[in-house]
């Protein structure tokens, strides 16, 4: 087991049985999360980026059994922010809060068509701060706007590469659609941000080995790793939950599988685990995104039951954010977080062929 952790921290590579060989072994946490933590501090340096999260409307078309948003969810209260409203969160956090990076995420509302979505990017953009979108599917054509609007990176989550799972719990969408939308983000020049939910109903370990592997196939700018919590307006409510421990080993051998990349310590795992995101950030994270969404609307953006910042302010979240990373030696970066490649590797496309059926 050590050999194969110094070969990840050393090489960063393994394959996939060496990944299903150190994901099986629950004895081998600490010695993973720490080389992590120093591959972390090698590539990425001690600092940790705060992203203004602004989670502008919980309206969404798909029906996944996994989300609060979920089409079919009769019980959730709708809302959605208008321009003005999402751009004065937006200054407040840049000139008030010193945040450097703002992130726009909601449900796939397709009231936010591509003009009225790159007007809203132009606004934002005029406040000096790199600017994150996380809406879901959209066409070639509308991530090659975005980013000439000034957008500048992109989040979307493939949630799991099992095909079958996939299907399964994403009714009505496709998996290879999905990985074609993450295609054409590379190409529209954004940085790309991906991620996977750990613990979904029927989920192996074989599946997680492949995330992990596809992340690094695709060369992602940004990973987020989050344990499936179970919502209970959804068709998945009497599921087990994920298991905090499993999804911080996964996070921590993503990032020795890429270094330079971007990894946020997830408010799910806050939320499931005290002091989730401080042992996230001590496991290889080194992003946290403070909610600064209306205090009126947190409580209704519902992914999952038990949200960590629902009932807390911006500030006073912010202020216990600067207080946790200051407890662990870290500071809070004043850039704009870019990913900082440590090697010539380009991508053209995200071609990856992965294993047509597991299990």
């Amino acid at each position: 087991m050590l050999s194969l952790i110094e070969k990840a921290e050393t090489g960063h590579e393994l394959n996939r049985e060496e990944l299903l060989c150190l994901l099986s072994d629950a004895s081998n946490l600490q010695e993973i999360t720490a080389a992590a933590d120093r591959v972390r501090h090698e590539y990425v340096g001690d600092e940790v980026h705060l992203r203004g999260l602004i989670e502008f409307s919980n309206i969404c078309k798909n029906n996944c059994c996994y989300c609060g948003l979920r089409r079919d969810n009769t019980e959730i209260h709708r809302y959605r922010l208008d321009e003005d409203t999402i751009f004065k969160l937006a200054e407040y956090a840049v000139t008030q809060m010193g945040l450097k990076t703002i992130v726009l995420q909601s449900g796939e509302d397709m009231w936010f068509n591509s003009q009225r979505m790159c007007a809203l990017i132009g606004r934002i953009k005029t406040l000096d701060a790199a600017l994150t979108l996380s809406v879901g599917e959209k066409s070639a054509e509308e991530y090659l706007a975005y980013k000439q609007a000034g957008c500048d990176r992109f989040l979307l989550r493939i949630e799991t590469t099992d095909k079958i799972l996939y299907k399964r719990h994403d009714p009505g969408m496709s998996w290879k659609r999905r990985r074609e939308c993450l295609n054409d983000i590379r190409r529209s020049g954004m940085e790309v941000g991906s991620g996977c939910l750990v613990g979904l109903p029927g989920q192996t370990l074989e599946s997680l080995a492949d995330d992990i592997l596809f992340f690094k196939q695709i060369n992602a700018d940004m990973v987020g790793i989050g344990p499936f919590i179970p919502h209970p307006d959804t068709p998945l409510r009497n599921a087990e939950k994920g298991n905090f421990d499993l999804s911080l080993k996964v996070m921590a051998l993503t990032r020795l599988l890429l270094p330079d990349i971007n990894i946020p310590a997830t408010t799910a795992m806050e939320t499931l685990a005290s002091n989730g995101q401080t042992k996230a950030l001590q496991s290889g994270a080194n992003v946290i995104m403070p909610n600064v969404t209306l205090n009126e609307c947190r409580k209704y953006y519902e992914l999952y039951p038990g949200k960590s910042v629902t009932n807390c302010s911006s500030d006073k979240s912010l202020a216990k954010l600067r207080a946790k990373i200051s407890s662990i030696g870290r500071s809070v970066a004043t850039d704009k977080g870019f990913r900082k490649r440590q090697n010539n590797l380009q991508i053209e496309t995200l071609s990856v062929i992965m294993p047509s059926n597991k299990n």
